[in-house]
């Protein structure tokens, strides 16, 4: 069901970003794989690093996302699933990596729960060219990251808990999306607001608009349609109905 509504929410838009993670991807055909998403429209595409520490799965290294570059000029966006040792000791080759084509800063997401010294990471990132963002853990409060906001391009709400794609999307994210956006709003920060995990062209995109996130990274929410770009247009449909005060119901 899809019902129009006004909220104090939609005063200040910021862009629809429609997000691919290449999850679901096929891994050895990976050049190909970011040229499609290129060709289908996407705003960013993301790198999922998971090191079998911080989350129970291995998947890549930056050398594999900085083979990717030469594939496409689309931005990249690296989120390190990964322990405080990873994060730190492997930190600048995942920021070259993000890189663009022309070596614009590329997105990197620390997550809060792995690095107890998490200004010190973040600064480390714009320090090396990168665009620092942080992601929360669902159980992890909004208050975990209230005292960087000033310091990140992009905060990432998780909804589900990371390490693996196809999960199912967490509802009571949103409260947390709320907080954060009012925070956001209210000491003049330019940050966006991402959101990954279950997300879909559905209620479960629209509502984490309406509470106030404007980046959407979709795995197999975007590579189930038939063609990446039918998924990519249909996530950015809703986003867009969003904005714009049509809300789809559960």
């Amino acid at each position: 069901m899809i019902q129009s509504i006004s909220s104090a929410i939609f005063t200040e838009h910021r862009p629809v970003q429609i997000i691919p993670s290449v999850l679901p991807a096929d891994w050895a055909n990976m050049g190909q794989c970011v040229k499609d998403l290129e060709l289908a429209g996407v705003d960013r595409i993301q790198f999922d690093v998971m090191d079998g520490n911080f989350v129970p799965n291995l998947t890549f290294g930056p050398e594999m996302i900085s083979a990717c570059r030469k594939y496409c000029s689309v931005p990249f966006e690296t989120q390190l699933m990964v322990s405080q040792y990873n994060c730190e000791t492997m930190l600048e080759g995942y920021v070259e990596a993000s890189k663009g084509a022309n070596g614009e800063p590329g997105v990197v997401i620390a997550h809060a729960e792995a690095n107890v010294h998490l200004h010190r990471i973040l600064g480390k990132i714009r320090q090396l060219g990168g665009s620092p963002s942080v992601a929360l853990n669902p159980h992890t409060p909004m208050d975990m990251v209230k005292d960087v906001l000033d310091m990140v391009d992009h905060v990432l709400v998780m909804t589900v808990n990371p390490g693996f794609g196809g999960q199912a999307y967490i509802p009571t994210m949103l409260n947390k999306i709320t907080q954060l956006r009012k925070t956001i709003l209210d000491n003049g920060y330019d940050v966006d607001i991402e959101v990954d995990g279950g997300i879909k062209a559905d209620w479960s995109l629209s509502q984490c608009c309406a509470a106030g996130a404007n980046c959407f990274i979709a795995g197999s929410g975007m590579f189930a349609y038939p063609t990446l770009k039918e998924g990519c247009d249909a996530l950015r449909k809703v986003a867009n109905d969003a904005q714009n005060g049509i809300i789809v119901e559960k």
